[in-house]
């Protein structure tokens, strides 16, 4: 009978220790943001060369005027044509460049370094590595 009772008081301390811990959860809009969705998206081996969009949406609304694209190694960011931009969503940057023929291109969005992309909240987004290849001509 002793044992019964002290296995039941076990487990009613164990659910309330649980129950107090899901009171204290984290909530998404404290959270940092994270990259969703990358066109290209990334490990891509076909992309077109020439002037094109890359796309990077984000899981929440981010802050206007705040980016880090970063190469991720020497030469490996293609040359912008125009600065970057948030489209209507807020949540999804965009960068104009002009990509050449047979080539890997990579970045960080955000780095160790770097930490412009931030939400509407001045969370920094998680660092995220884009790398993709162009088609040869």
């Amino acid at each position: 009978m002793k044992t019964k009772i002290w296995l039941a008081t076990l487990i009613a301390g164990a659910l309330c220790q649980f129950t107090t811990d899901i009171g204290h959860a984290q909530n998404i809009d404290s959270m940092a943001p994270v990259v969703v969705k990358t066109v290209p998206e990334a490990g891509t081996k076909d992309v077109s060369p020439g002037i094109v969009e890359i796309k990077v949406t984000f899981s929440k609304v981010m802050m206007d005027q705040s980016w880090s694209w970063s190469s991720a190694w020497k030469d490996s960011d293609p040359e912008s044509v125009g600065k970057p931009k948030y489209e209507a969503d807020q949540k999804t940057c965009v960068l104009k460049v002009k990509l050449e023929p047979n080539k890997t291109y990579g970045y960080w969005i955000n780095s160790q370094n770097f930490h412009g992309f931030k939400d509407a909240q001045g969370h920094s987004a998680v660092p995220y590595l884009l790398v993709f290849q162009t088609k040869a001509n």
